[in-house]
């Protein structure tokens, strides 16, 4: 197995936007390389909610990474932090289900969510939204701008 110091380093912030929630939503990524380097990704959906789109954000995040990495990736969802670290193992023991037998809302996001994290070693960070954060801010802003160029067709 490779050692986490050996890996590179990246910095990954994510947001999703909804207009409407259920309505049209999108998300925006920006992965930062140890060296600088900057990769910013949005996309949008006509009918969705917030939180598959702060889902999506995370998985299209660590999918663009085109190998293994340490990464520490910010997001201003409690749901999908706290998804992922608290929930999300419990929820895969319980065939997808929460603790009282529901079926876990998003459940296929979730699954990718966990298949794009598996090669990674990923640390998650809660940002508080609107609060001046640069990265924070600017992934609202791709996130909003995927629902304008979506809108725009």
């Amino acid at each position: 197995m490779t050692e986490p110091a050996s890996l590179p380093r990246v910095v990954i912030a994510t947001d999703g936007a909804c207009k409407g929630n259920p309505g049209v939503g999108g998300w925006g990524a920006i992965l930062r390389a140890a060296n600088g380097t900057e990769k910013v990704l949005m996309g949008a959906e006509a009918h969705t909610t917030n939180n598959r789109m702060e889902l999506t954000g995370a998985i299209e995040a660590l999918k663009a990474l085109s190998r293994p990495a340490e990464v520490i990736l910010s997001t201003d969802s409690n749901y999908v932090r706290d998804g992922i670290t608290k929930w999300i193992h419990g929820w895969k023991r319980n065939g997808w289900k929460t603790a009282d037998k529901k079926p876990v809302k998003n459940a296929e996001l979730w699954q990718a969510l966990l298949e794009a994290t598996a090669r990674h070693k990923v640390e998650w960070r809660w940002v508080k939204g609107h609060s001046g954060d640069p990265d924070n801010e600017r992934a609202d802003q791709l996130a909003n701008e995927a629902i304008v160029n979506l809108r725009g067709r």
